[in-house]
């Protein structure tokens, strides 16, 4: 903890003294007392009132203690929410993402993390959803009313354009996204935005310090390699470096994952033949690794339902944050004002009244 202003903690020396000097005030009187003829009921009365004399008086000074430091405006380190702070979510909705080797399928375990992602996040933060098959498709730009990407992520089915696997062509839109959040307002102080398009002369002190100390980062889930598509996998992951942009990348499903071909059209199922209707849909975690490794990002992968509602709600509480620290006043100055309302009343109600 550190305060903005701690000299005016000497306060509390002041604070202290002077319930040093009531204390010896206090033992000085006891020495002049009336000598009472029956001590056993004087002791009986006095352990009886002893508490009830001590306990108003000592939440009293608690309650100015705590004003006293509030005083001082305590700071305590605390992640933070960063300055347009944005999160594009990218989420693969090719063929391969109806296995069901991570039950229901791989897009129905994805979608219930995504809403565990957007349940964990702060409420300021700014969310986009990118939806990628063959091609990509904005679901919904970069908004903080969570509620309207969470109707996207449970009607994500409406967005489904099989054809294959796009990825490099989903990270260059997701890092679309992105750039428009970093460009909406001019850059302040000594901050310069860097820009895919300028030179790099031009680069930023966020890239200095890493991609990760940028307001954007892209979480992108897949579960196959890259069939389609005008961009290379590294080569959009080399966008999003270029703009500072950290790529969260996990690898969703088995070795074992398959998907029917008669379910996609691929031809009618023959009784007895159902092993030559499956086709294997391993996932790719060595492009979706190299791609996080590239962007200054993370790599995680999921293999079960459960791995991937975690790697989505550890994400989500921790992406759009930083270090810093936060100022405090306003909790000591509510405990002290619970104090002085407790103290107050016992007071009251402790205190002896004459008939």
């Amino acid at each position: 903890m550190s305060f903005q202003s701690p000299w005016l903690l000497l306060g509390l020396i002041l604070l202290g003294a002077a319930v040093g000097v009531w204390v010896l005030a206090e033992r000085r009187r006891m020495r002049y007392s009336v000598r009472y003829t029956n001590v056993d009921v004087l002791a009986t009365v006095a352990s009886e009132r002893s508490w009830s004399r001590v306990v108003p008086p000592a939440l009293f000074l608690l309650a100015l203690a705590s004003l006293l430091v509030a005083l001082a405006r305590p700071q305590v380190e605390r992640m933070l929410l960063k300055e347009r702070a944005t999160v594009i979510l990218v989420v693969d909705t090719s063929r391969s993402m109806q296995a069901k080797d991570v039950p229901p399928t791989r897009l129905g375990a994805a979608q219930e993390a995504l809403r565990t992602f957007l349940d964990r996040v702060p409420s300021d933060l700014r969310v986009g959803l990118v939806v990628f098959a063959g091609e990509a498709q904005v679901a919904t730009p970069p908004t903080r009313d969570h509620e309207l990407v969470g109707t996207a992520v449970d009607e994500i089915d409406t967005f489904l354009v099989y054809g294959g696997t796009a990825i490099g062509d989903a990270l260059r839109t997701a890092v679309e996204l992105g750039q428009q959040v970093i460009e909406e307002e001019p850059p302040t102080g000594q901050e310069i935005v860097f820009h895919a398009d300028r030179r790099r002369e031009t680069r930023t002190l966020a890239q200095a310090v890493g991609c990760s100390e940028g307001p954007v980062s892209i979480l992108f889930l897949s579960d196959g390699a890259q069939t389609r598509g005008i961009l290379q996998p590294l080569e959009g992951a080399q966008l999003a470096r270029e703009a500072c942009i950290p790529v969260y990348t996990i690898a969703l499903g088995t070795p074992s994952g398959v998907i029917d071909r008669g379910q996609f059209g691929f031809g009618v199922p023959v009784p007895g033949q159902e092993s030559d209707q499956l086709i294997p849909v391993p996932p790719d975690p060595e492009t979706l690794r190299a791609i996080a490794e590239t962007t200054g990002g993370e790599f995680s992968e999921a293999r079960t339902a459960d791995a991937v509602e975690k790697a989505y709600g550890s994400l989500g509480s921790r992406l759009g944050r930083e270090p810093g620290e936060s100022e405090v006043t306003f909790l000591l100055v509510a405990t002290a004002a619970g104090l002085l309302l407790v103290s107050g009343v016992l007071s009251a109600r402790l205190t002896p009244r004459l008939p």
